[in-house]
């Protein structure tokens, strides 16, 4: 396995539609100024965040259990920023719709614009085959309340290609997310 370049990542795009929308180059500047970057890197490609949140709460004294999750334990919230209570987490959706090839296996990280702020950025690999929108968790590990904006760079995916195709994928297993659309919650 090797990662996989900014020339190799635009061919993917036009050959499986890999990401969609699809920004070629790294984008800095947005229509009001400066923005958190995202699209195409050297090595990798800078996802967006969509402007759906849901916002943990324990208003209901619940315990968070992901084989009974309770979906009151959120907050649901459209807009362009989201304020993360101290010590909490939201979730969230990528901009981008993947569709990842069976022979690829796609590794996430946050970018260090957030984890400098003490802003994580969770997400589980996104598996051969696997497709749909990325449910984002930011976690917010600060005493202060923490702000995460929509439509800007949140996190870098790293392409990992490998020599032979998997013998199953995610898709063959009939993987419970798969074709996820807008922020999903645990499913058992």
């Amino acid at each position: 396995m090797s990662i996989k370049s900014d020339k190799w990542i635009r061919r993917m795009v036009e050959q499986y539609n890999m990401i969609s929308p699809f920004e070629p180059r790294q984008v800095r500047q947005g229509e009001n100024g400066k923005i958190v970057s995202h699209g195409t890197s050297s090595y990798g490609y800078d996802i967006r965040c969509a402007n759906e949140f849901k916002i943990f709460t324990n208003i209901n004294s619940a315990v968070v259990d992901p084989k009974n999750f309770a979906a009151n334990s959120f907050v649901d919230l459209k807009a362009d920023v989201c304020i993360i209570p101290p010590n909490s987490f939201a979730l969230a959706r990528s901009v981008e719709y993947f569709r990842i090839p069976r022979n690829v296996l796609v590794i996430c990280l946050g970018k260090s614009t957030y984890a400098r702020c003490g802003i994580i950025v969770n997400v589980t690999p996104l598996e051969p085959e696997w497709e749909g929108h990325i449910t984002l968790e930011f976690s917010n590990t600060t005493p202060l309340p923490a702000k995460i904006y929509a439509n800007e760079g949140v996190a870098q995916l790293l392409f990992l290609e490998s020599d032979e195709e998997c013998e199953t994928s995610y898709k063959d297993r009939g993987g419970k997310y798969q074709g996820q659309q807008g922020v999903t919650l645990p499913i058992t």
